[in-house]
């Protein structure tokens, strides 16, 4: 770990990331302080720090003798699911009308992160869909989404040049679940080349974790944004 940022802010982070994609999931009991210093190769004063952080947060709580769990939260489900929006539908909702004008299809297997975040095994097969965005012929927006493979999903570009959500529904999938975690950051070398823009430029990096209710599709999407080209709109009405 190294980014400028504290060790244990850094661990805080990457554990509010395993609460959010419920690879700990409400109730569970997380790792204890001697696992997470082996996990994450740092003192236990540095654990106990992050740990403190997420209690703070009320994503944690400390049991006496018990060990550190993942706070339950009281929610009031919702009668129906609300099916989530593609990037294409947010922006025709604000009078843009987006092009994709690049599709790459890759056959690839889950690495670690990737079978955590789709829940397969590490090496399963998975695609990757590498799309570039593009409003009145200026880049906007490069979009990586993995997905598990399966012989209905097609291999042919020319399907995924419109909205992926569309697709998806035409084959009877339906994406109603969804979170995301939303940061600035500076782009990488493959992200800075493929939207044309220098590593200094900042860029909006929108990750999306998204699933069919039933569980039987799940979807992981690293979506990176021109910083003073999109911006993001949240209405809390």
């Amino acid at each position: 770990m190294s980014n400028g940022m504290p060790y244990y802010l850094q661990i805080a982070d990457e554990m509010r990331t395993n609460i959010r994609i419920e690879k700990w999931k409400e109730g569970d009991k997380i790792p204890t302080e001697h696992e997470l210093c082996d996990i994450y190769h740092v003192s236990r004063i540095t654990v106990r720090k992050a740990i403190e952080e997420l209690v703070k947060d009320n994503l944690l709580i400390r049991k006496r003798a018990k060990g550190t769990f993942v706070k339950s939260i009281e929610n009031i489900q919702p009668e129906h699911f609300t099916l989530v929006k593609s990037f294409t539908e947010e922006m025709k909702e604000i009078g843009i009308v987006i092009e994709t004008t690049k599709v790459n299809i890759i056959i690839n297997h889950a690495d670690k992160k990737i079978s955590q975040y789709l829940d397969v095994p590490i090496g399963e097969k998975v695609i990757l869909l590498k799309r570039l965005r593009k409003f009145d012929k200026q880049n906007l927006a490069y979009f990586l989404t993995y997905f598990k493979y399966d012989d209905m999903f097609s291999l042919n570009s020319f399907d995924y040049y419109g909205s992926f959500y569309s697709y998806l529904n035409h084959l009877g999938i339906s994406v109603n679940n969804n979170r995301e975690i939303i940061e600035a950051i500076h782009p990488t070398q493959e992200i800075a080349y493929v939207l044309h823009i220098s590593q200094n430029t900042p860029v909006l990096k929108r990750v999306r974790f998204a699933s069919e209710a039933s569980g039987n599709f799940k979807e992981y999407t690293e979506c990176y944004y021109i910083g003073n080209e999109y911006k993001y709109f949240v209405d809390f009405s």
